[in-house]
């Protein structure tokens, strides 16, 4: 997805006391209150505000809810627009917030010392994110695609499986590798053909 160059960002005066916000690449989806859903690239972001660029903006005050990779669910209300996005608040106990501080910090280092964070392909946003995951024992349960490669899967859901699960999302024979605050992540037994990718993880 293709965007024009964002203005500087500013925080608030409040926002400058309390938090430093940090430069990140993260994607992503939010709904907006509507209910429409857009992908999203996370620029900026601290434990209290984060900046994205998206193709659906909505007005000052409105409740945005967003899903992003690494950081899960965060919720909160638009700020302040931007070219091609908006700034958001981010809504969290003391002890969320300090888990986001740990978790910016750590894919700040990432950035700098260009950690590969087993990054062996380029990850990307589906067009269609929701999917349904088939545990060992044939339950099945749906799921949220954080976002996609095609090595593996980010995921949001409401129960995570244990780790080393072996799982099937959509057609695509997997395991669990990793938990994260609102989903969990799969490693693909098979590295997936990038132009059926999509349609393996959706079908049902």
């Amino acid at each position: 997805m293709a965007f024009a160059q964002t203005r500087s960002l500013l925080p608030s005066p409040d926002e400058r006391r309390r938090y430093q916000r940090v430069k990140v690449h993260l994607l992503g989806r939010y709904m907006l209150p509507d209910r429409r859903e857009f992908p999203c690239q996370v620029i900026n972001m601290s434990p209290g505000g984060l900046a994205l660029l998206g193709p659906g903006i909505g007005n000052v005050g409105d409740r945005v809810i967003a899903y992003l990779d690494h950081v899960g669910r965060v919720e909160g209300k638009l700020t302040r627009i931007i070219d091609n996005g908006f700034a958001m608040s981010v809504g969290a106990t003391p002890r969320k917030r300090d888990k986001l501080a740990a978790q910016l910090t750590w894919l700040a280092n990432r950035d700098i010392l260009n950690l590969p964070e087993d990054r062996r392909h380029e990850r990307v946003v589906p067009r269609n994110p929701l999917s349904v995951l088939t545990l060992e024992d044939g339950t099945k349960m749906h799921c949220r695609i954080i976002d996609l490669s095609l090595s593996g899967a980010a995921l949001a859901a409401e129960k995570r499986p244990p780790m080393n699960m072996q799982v099937m999302l959509g057609r695509v024979r997997s395991r669990v590798v990793r938990h994260l605050e609102e989903g969990f992540a799969l490693e693909f037994v098979h590295e997936q053909p990038a132009d059926t990718l999509e349609d393996s993880v959706n079908a049902r």
